[in-house]
């Protein structure tokens, strides 16, 4: 009888599984839950994008594309970024992928090596230390503060470098905490890195979900950052187009080029279809659109802000993506502990924080990428479970 668990890479068996699945499989026998887990635009991809899709099966175009991208939109992607965020990337310097989270692992798997440490500030998106811990590097969680509103501090920073420091993870607008750095906390950033040979991986999938007056700034755009920057975006969350995995990275050619090496023998071309679909989402015509959607991201965002506040949940405003994270230690449980009374006593399904690694313990993820209705009836079932258990404010 064959030992599979011996079989198995060490590092593949050690994988946390996704907490924000974990919660996703459990309430899908539930019909009466009211889900607000998952990170998933509920509007529809605009129109102009689909019938972009359905013109290029028309003229039966479905046949491969380059390894790095149709060069028509790796263009667009090019004037893209140059018109919503002053970056200019020629198309040598730009590959598309199968969503933002393969341009991640490619970026990682192009520059860690085994032993190579890779800063990841906590809360953070779910996939950033599993990567790494596959490819042999070493994951250095660096804990942000809920009273700097999550904000990446330089000084932190500096105190996890070390001579074996090889990349620093940047996810803003960031996943889970809604937190969007400032330009000169970017500014402080990359005067730490100014001196190293650490690439920056800025994981940039909310840039056009910020909210306020303050446009969102890449890193990458700071003096003397572009050239030690891979900028990863995509079309999920800005566009709604979260099931046709697509993605992109930006950066040095030399970066670029290697990452396509790997994209070759692990996944060949992105969807053809949605390459010619994501031509038309970048051309001016879909911005009307996308600023609807981020309209309404913001009513909700202020909503959920309010509501969990008024009932004795200290939830500090986030300024880009579609999260709210609110501190519930109010109530004495863990995080795990907290969203799973509520959800086996008020059938209302939100994401500890410890999902998103250590740091977010005492804290809950709640995704407003559902409509208002779904939003409203889930309030009022949290603050009846604040109410029944004496922790209402």
């Amino acid at each position: 009888m064959l030992d599979y668990e011996k079989l198995q890479s060490k590092a593949a068996l050690e994988m946390r599984p996704s907490g924000i699945r974990k919660f996703f499989d459990l309430v899908a026998d539930m019909p009466e839950c009211i889900s607000l887990g998952v990170g998933e635009p509920d509007f529809q991809t605009p129109w102009a994008i689909r019938e972009s899709a359905i013109h290029s099966l028309e003229l039966g175009r479905t046949k491969y594309t380059a390894n790095a991208g149709l060069k028509q939109l790796r263009q667009s992607i090019s004037d893209y970024m140059k018109r919503k965020y002053d970056l200019s990337y020629g198309i040598d310097e730009i590959m598309v992928t199968v969503g933002g989270s393969e341009a991640i692992d490619m970026a990682i798997r192009c520059l860690v090596e085994p032993g190579d440490e890779v800063i990841i500030p906590e809360p953070c998106y779910v996939s950033y230390q599993p990567i790494t811990t596959l490819t042999g590097g070493v994951p250095v969680t660096v804990r942000t503060k809920e009273e700097d509103q999550f904000r990446l501090k330089a000084a932190d920073l500096k105190k996890a470098i070390t001579p074996k420091t090889k990349m620093l993870v940047l996810s803003y607008p960031n996943n889970p905490t809604g937190a969007v750095l400032e330009h000169q906390d970017l500014v402080e950033i990359a005067e730490v890195l100014r001196d190293t040979n650490i690439i920056v991986l800025s994981d940039e999938i909310y840039a056009a979900l910020v909210y306020g007056d303050e446009k969102y700034e890449s890193i990458a755009h700071i003096p003397g950052m572009r050239e030690r920057t891979i900028v990863v975006n995509g079309f999920s969350k800005t566009f709604s187009m979260t099931g046709w995995r697509l993605g992109y990275a930006c950066g040095p050619e030399p970066l670029i080029k290697t990452m396509i090496k790997i994209h070759q023998s692990c996944i060949m071309t992105a969807p053809t279809t949605s390459q010619y679909a994501a031509i038309d989402a970048l051309s001016p015509k879909v911005d009307e659109e996308v600023e609807k959607m981020r309209s309404e991201y913001d009513f909700r965002r202020k909503y959920c802000v309010r509501k969990l506040n008024e009932m004795g949940l200290p939830t500090f405003e986030p300024k880009g993506a579609f999260y709210v994270f609110p501190n519930i230690s109010v109530s004495g449980l863990s995080s795990d502990e907290f969203c799973m009374k509520l959800l086996a006593d008020k059938k209302v399904a939100i994401v500890p924080g410890t999902a998103f690694g250590s740091s977010g313990e005492g804290f809950a993820r709640i995704s407003y990428a559902y409509s208002l209705e779904h939003l409203q009836t889930a309030m009022r079932r949290i603050n009846d479970f604040l109410k029944e258990n004496g922790w209402e404010k």
